[in-house]
């Protein structure tokens, strides 16, 4: 979904009112928490193999939360059972919203929610991500940890998508890599179960290997993603494991430490069989890849290429099933999830930083931004009031330089011992990668007296 960033550069002089929902106590889900063994995901103790959709009615340009609501969570679910998923990824959540009905809904449906952090108004400005990258973006970024953190169907969280997606927009990578790393601190911080964070990247191949290696390069493993997704629209029907660009891939990620899958798929060039799904959950994949996302649940758009992608047609609360639909739900039919470990890896080396070249415009090689002084308040005290959609944005918000240092003690104190200054400044790309500490007591007492009145007010 490459919309979010033109839109966050549009709206980053926007300002509104937050429309607020108090944060008092979550229900727990149902499905066993997904962890990260090597290059894999596992669940209860057997391999994980992400089978899902990518879902966001109303497209990018709506910013409108598909899990707040649950009427229409309700009516969806219903098409996903149908499809045999187990995942869906979400771009755009409020997380100054309840979203208890809905995560409790998927989990009794056995899905899992992959969810990107950003917003339009909160995310890495790729074209100067330096002001972009400040303490009231994290609180943001934050405060959706804070809202989904205990749910154990979030699968994951994406740090960013398609942020790099030309020459000019990958000198964003190193911002990119600092959100990564301080969502695993702030994870760590506040002592939340370990959900993994990585990074969604764009379909550009000559951009697509540097960008997996760098965001799983260093010596710091805070810094480094715990798995790696590219979006990836090279198998067109007919085509082929050698046809494609897949078998090139998946030799190049033969070695690859962490998971990885596709956070998009589905060439609309041709008629859409996908056929791919065979092949993704292959013995020719599986030793490194776990499974992918259908891109994407709804139609979108009118013209091409957004009208071509939709597995059904959204009209209010109807639904109406497209032929990609009954396509898509034969394909995984005909195609169980593999049994056993897949052939994956237990055990690997993170990849060897990237240097500067034609196509990769990252000039301060491991070094990345220093995170915010003002931001470590929330490693300590929480994110606070989420801003939710409605909050006034974050684009602007931070200097026009920000100091780069290595280390893993960066994220911690926002202080180190070397460290150098960058300014950041690029234009993006027009193409679309589709198509071409302990509380006192009486502290504690009142939160129990609280959430129990709460609980009785829901019964």
């Amino acid at each position: 979904m490459k919309g979010i960033n033109a839109i966050a550069v549009a709206l980053t002089a926007t300002t509104a009112s937050a429309s607020l929902v108090p944060y008092y106590f979550k229900r727990a889900s149902s499905l066993p928490s997904v962890s990260v063994q090597g290059n894999a995901f596992f669940a209860g103790g057997n391999r994980f193999y992400i089978r899902g959709v990518d879902y966001q009615p109303g497209g990018s340009s709506g910013a409108v939360d598909p899990i707040a609501d649950q009427g229409t969570c309700q009516r969806d679910i219903t098409e996903f059972q149908k499809l045999k998923i187990n995942t869906v990824r979400i771009y755009t959540v409020d997380n100054s919203q309840n979203h208890d009905a809905c995560m409790s809904a998927l989990a009794s449906a056995g899905i899992y929610l992959a969810l990107d952090v950003n917003t339009p108004k909160y995310s890495i400005n790729q074209i100067a991500p330096a002001p972009s990258y400040n303490a009231e973006y994290l609180q943001s970024v934050f405060a959706t940890i804070d809202a989904f953190q205990t749910y154990s169907n979030t699968l994951l969280f994406f740090s960013g998508n398609e942020d790099i997606n030309s020459v000019a927009t990958s000198s964003a990578a190193p911002y990119v890599k600092a959100v990564t790393r301080d969502m695993k601190r702030y994870i760590s911080a506040r002592k939340y179960r370990s959900i993994p964070v990585g990074y969604s990247a764009a379909d550009v191949d000559t951009l697509i290997y540097q960008t997996a290696d760098f965001m799983n390069c260093g010596d710091d493993a805070t810094a480094r993603s715990d798995f790696f997704a590219y979006n990836d629209y090279s198998w067109c029907d007919p085509s082929s494991f050698e046809g494609s660009t897949w078998q090139a891939k998946a030799n190049y990620f033969a070695n690859y430490s962490i998971p990885l899958f596709l956070s998009e798929y589905g060439c609309v060039k041709t008629t859409r069989q996908f056929q791919e799904i065979a092949t993704l959950y292959g013995s020719q994949m599986t030793p490194s890849y776990s499974g992918g996302l259908v891109y994407e649940y709804s139609k979108e758009g009118t013209t091409a290429p957004a009208d071509l992608y939709g597995l059904v047609e959204i009209n209010g609360n109807s639904v109406t099933e497209l032929t990609d639909f009954s396509s898509l739900a034969s394909a995984f039919s005909n195609t169980p999830s593999p049994t056993g470990s897949g052939g994956y890896r237990p055990s690997g080396s993170p990849a060897i930083c990237p240097a500067q070249d034609s196509n990769w415009n990252v000039t301060t090689g491991s070094e990345l931004p220093v995170f915010p002084s003002d931001a470590a308040t929330y490693l300590k005290n929480g994110a606070g009031t989420a801003p939710g959609l409605s909050g006034s944005g974050s684009q602007n918000s931070g200097p026009a330089s920000v100091a780069f240092a290595s280390g893993s003690s960066v994220a911690a104190t926002g202080t180190s011992t070397s460290t150098s200054t960058s300014t950041s400044g690029s234009k993006k790309s027009a193409a679309d990668g589709r198509m071409g500490d302990s509380a006192p007591v009486m502290a504690c007492g009142l939160v129990v007296a609280l959430s129990t009145l709460l609980g009785m007010s829901l019964l």
